[in-house]
């Protein structure tokens, strides 16, 4: 084993909710962190929606992704994990010392004695509008996330896509627009009822079954006008547009993890209610993991985090506690709370 590499206690791989979470709650913990994230920035699959309202977090008004994105990673710096951004981590194996060695796809080491996998579904990769040429316009106004409302405000928009979040883009574009047009391949939507109820009742042209079939551009740089199908009669019509948003979902790539030995299902690996992965000393947290009460939340995915690092901890050294004090008893805030102003009280 080189020794020149740094050893830490935990490493996390994964930047999203699951992975922050954990980097703030093994600080807690008081192990030595690092967090490993393949983009370039923290936040996993909120930063393709950073302009939805979030609503089913404990605790939260309705808040958008962005500001989510912000507070956790404010949190997560807490105890000043090391991060490592634009990292994708293809290799693990085990050292004869049972510490762990992590490799990235271009090569760098990263050495660990215990690892928490909050990867979620792996590299994600927003399904693109299957027409050609249809790339051309990406640097314009054809858009496959919402990254400001304002961007479509007083503009014919152009929405192709049926799940949660087109229609949530849907209802929050459609009292800004000049006027919306939303496009499903299917009679029926995938988003939450109220919410496809919602889109129904207001101004918003719905067209089902359609499908965008063509994108028209008079100066060759923007898009001008959309060609829709019938998706039974075949029947078409043209709709004069601003901006484009096709919303068709994300694939998922969990790349060279499912080399590690994992024990894994088609989208999900297998943990127990202590998040233990089937290799010892690797835990996971969050979307990545399937277990008997598992909860696809982002509250969810906080237990996961809280169980995974209190495993790790006990992991490193059996004799530690199995869990952690709450804040307003756990020595590791009192000069936090000092430094914020709160009356700490001695004997905790």
């Amino acid at each position: 084993m080189n020794t020149q590499l740094e050893l830490f206690d935990v490493t996390i791989i994964g930047g999203g909710p699951a992975g922050l979470y954990t980097a703030f709650y093994s600080g807690m913990r008081e192990m030595k962190t690092k967090l490993i994230e393949a983009r370039e920035e923290l936040g996993g699959r909120i930063l393709i929606y950073p302009e939805k309202m979030i609503w089913d977090v404990g605790g939260l008004t309705p808040t958008l992704g962005a500001d989510l994105i912000d507070q956790l990673v404010k949190q997560a710096m807490t105890f000043e994990p090391t991060v490592v951004l634009g990292e994708q981590i293809v290799g693990l194996e085990r050292q004869e010392d049972g510490t762990i060695l992590l490799t990235s796809v271009t090569g760098e080491k990263h050495w660990t004695r215990s690892v928490v996998l909050a990867i979620g579904y792996g590299i994600l990769e927003l399904a693109k509008l299957d027409i050609e040429g249809a790339d051309r316009f990406e640097v314009t106004n054809l858009h496959y996330t919402v990254q400001s409302l304002e961007e479509f405000r007083g503009k014919h928009v152009l929405i192709s896509g049926g799940g949660d979040s087109a229609v949530d883009w849907a209802n929050m574009i459609e009292p800004i627009a000049a006027s919306l047009t939303v496009v499903h391949r299917r009679g029926q939507f995938g988003g939450h009822e109220r919410s496809v109820t919602r889109m129904k009742a207001s101004s918003a042209a719905v067209r089902t079954p359609y499908a965008v079939q063509a994108l028209h551009s008079s100066d060759g740089k923007t898009i001008d006008r959309v060609t829709i199908a019938h998706m039974e009669t075949g029947i078409t019509e043209q709709v004069r547009v601003d901006a484009v948003i096709v919303n068709h979902g994300l694939r998922y790539n969990f790349g060279p993890v499912r080399d590690w030995g994992l024990e894994m299902g088609d989208w999900h690996v297998n943990v127990n209610g202590k998040m233990e992965t089937n290799l010892e000393g690797v835990f996971a947290a969050g979307d990545f993991v399937t277990h008997g009460s598992k909860v696809h939340l982002i509250a969810g995915t906080f237990t996961d985090a809280v169980n995974a690092a209190n495993s790790a901890k006990v992991y490193l050294d059996p004799a530690a506690d199995k869990t952690a004090y709450v804040s307003s008893h756990n020595s590791r805030f009192k000069e936090k709370n000092r430094q914020l102003g709160v009356a700490v009280e001695e004997g905790h």
